[in-house]
């Protein structure tokens, strides 16, 4: 028994001394031919990034760099503007390499496999494209299919969809890329693949391992899939940091999962940063939003080191998703940011929409439109230098459908109501100026509400009072919208048909308009 027990602590000693702590060494490289091996005449790159997710080092005059790796590492280069990396057969960037000897932990959808001794070098290979300071960028938010028929509406209502669109850089997917069951990881790569770009990922709270032991297992199997949670990239004068920021276990007990980050995450983002140019336009992109009130969703201390790390960077964007809903958030001195202009956090509607509830469409898809009323969509990020504006598309409506107006269709003239025109401007929040008129009238100011969209709560009455079931599934119940205007509706104009003109301006000064009508008749008279 001893001597079991002796070669037992001699095997794990060696082991620790084989993979506990060692040094990943490589080239950057001009791939020249593009077959992804380097040549002897193809130069190596200086001054790039690389780095093993926590340190970060620059490549010298020959383009070789080293870092100390241990036994769970993924060693990957962050991409410089002006060039490409590889990209697999579905179109995911190729620009890492996992460091895991022994592989992943035992785990119901087995992460990682054994990787084995670090190769003698670790290269990456780069090949030179031409990449403009202005570019748009593809953003989906959750689209968190649980079945495989989930998978083929996000297929059909999104993906055809966009699969036409000319002029997009690349795609990135705000986290919950599937709904648990991590076998179909496969299929969404499939399925994004057909979209014809680059596509970059992140994770999701759906997309863990919930059997890990520890939060820095909690990635292995999207590890295997998709390659590291945290990591960075350039392009044109934009810089894209990319983070995993779900604890989980929640730390505070044990049990479910809290926002935030581990300290060797904002380590990573520190090191990140002392070679990134402050002139650069920084771009987080993260799965929970920062937003929390009492830390009831985000752990603070975490989100305030993340902005004292940014203090010096004037031009900055976070983007999230995970709440299946849509709104700006905002965050000044008083939230702890250190500018004075407040840092704006783009909280993304979904591709699955109310998780692919709802009516169906012409096409059999459901409607899934989100409980604050914003339509299932998706959005462009357009860049032009270190600026950016952001639009929503709704998916199988025309670009200009911005808003949603709700409103009674007859109304008795000469009578006061407490009915009202409502208007959802899905890009808008509050402060946004949301105007109206009647007809060629005057026009006045609507008033910000935080309300449930009246439309949305037809929609589900029509579900909870319809005496036949309907095709599809019901939606969840509505909250309050942050995009949501009221105005009373004018009912001592003549007789008849009346047109209802809203405009709305966004946070970029852009302006968008969106027209109904209603109809005054002559009160009835009772018998």
């Amino acid at each position: 028994m001893l001597k079991k027990l002796i070669l037992t602590f001699l095997s794990l000693f060696c082991g620790i001394l084989l993979y506990g702590q060692s040094v990943v060494t490589g080239y950057v490289y001009d791939d020249a031919n593009g077959n992804g091996r380097r040549d002897r005449r193809e130069q190596g790159i200086s001054g790039v990034s690389v780095s093993n997710g926590v340190q970060v080092t620059k490549t010298d005059e020959s383009g070789r760099y080293e870092l100390p790796v241990g036994a769970d590492n993924i060693i990957f280069v962050i991409k410089p503007s002006g060039y490409a990396v590889p990209v697999d057969e579905n179109n995911l960037p190729q620009f890492y390499y996992i460091h895991k000897p022994n592989g992943s932990p035992a785990l119901k959808y087995g992460g990682v496999a054994a990787t084995g001794a670090l190769p003698k070098a670790v290269d990456f290979p780069l090949t030179k494209r031409e990449e403009p300071n202005d570019f748009t960028a593809l953003i989906f938010g959750d689209p968190q299919p649980y079945t495989d028929e989930d998978m083929e509406n996000f297929n059909r209502g999104v993906v055809a969809e966009v699969k036409a669109i000319p002029n997009v850089a690349f795609g990135l997917s705000l986290g919950d890329l599937v709904g648990d069951n991590l076998s179909m990881h496969e299929a969404y790569r499939n399925t994004v693949a057909q979209i014809g770009v680059p596509w970059y990922n992140l994770m999701g709270n759906h997309d863990m391992d919930y059997d890990a032991p520890a939060d820095s297992l909690a990635d292995e199997t999207y590890e295997a899939s998709f390659g590291p949670a945290n990591y960075a990239f350039n392009y044109g004068n934009a810089h894209f940091i990319v983070l995993d920021d779900i604890l989980y276990p929640d730390p505070r007990d044990g049990s479910g999962y809290w926002g935030g980050f581990r300290k060797d995450q904002l380590d990573f983002v520190e090191n990140n940063l002392k070679h990134v140019s402050t002139d650069k336009l920084i771009v987080l992109a993260f799965h929970i939003p920062l937003l929390h009130n009492n830390e009831d969703a985000f752990r603070d201390a975490d989100r305030q080191r993340l902005f004292d790390l940014l203090k010096d960077y004037p031009y900055t964007l976070s983007m999230s998703a995970h709440t299946h809903l849509q709104r700006q958030n905002f965050y000044g001195r008083e939230a702890g940011w250190r500018q004075d202009k407040p840092h704006h956090e783009y909280n993304a509607g979904t591709t699955s929409g109310d998780w692919y509830s709802g009516e169906l469409d012409e096409r059999g898809v459901p409607v899934s439109t989100m409980r604050d009323g914003t339509p299932k969509g998706y959005a462009f990020l357009r860049i032009s230098g270190n600026q950016y504006v952001i639009d929503y598309k709704v998916a199988n409506e025309p670009n200009e459908f911005q808003i949603k107006l709700f409103h009674p269709k007859v109304v008795a003239q000469g009578r006061s109501t407490s009915s009202g025109i409502f208007a959802n401007f899905f890009m808008g929040h509050e402060g946004n100026k949301v105007e109206y008129r009647v007809g060629n009238g005057d026009w006045k100011p609507m008033n910000y509400v935080e309300a449930p969209d009246p439309d949305f709560v037809r929609l589900l009455y029509r579900w909870d009072t319809t005496e036949e079931l309907m095709p599809g599934r019901r939606p969840s119940n509505a909250v309050n919208s942050t995009h949501l205007w009221r105005a009373n509706i004018p009912t001592n104009l003549p007789v008849g048909e009346h047109r209802i003109e809203v405009r709305a301006t966004d946070m970029f000064g852009r302006t968008f308009t969106q027209q109904s009508t209603y109809r005054l008749a002559e009160p009835p008279i009772a018998q």
